[in-house]
């Protein structure tokens, strides 16, 4: 597995549609991207910490 994926492979790790991935990216629910070379990539221990249930998610209502 590779330590940072583009955003469809990081919303596909989540089982979501990548519009929904962005709109909770952008509300703060997930975390933001680190850019690499110009590149967006999400890291892949910032989505295993949110799958295994170490990351904080805001119990709040997010709408989509």
């Amino acid at each position: 597995m590779p330590s940072a994926l583009r955003e469809s492979k990081a919303a596909a790790e989540l089982d979501m549609p990548v519009k929904d991935f962005r709109a909770l990216v952008d509300a703060g629910v997930l975390p933001k991207p680190v850019s690499i070379g110009g590149y967006e990539r999400w890291r892949m221990v910032d989505i295993e910490a949110i799958l295994s249930g170490k990351a904080a998610i805001p119990e709040e209502d997010i709408e989509l």
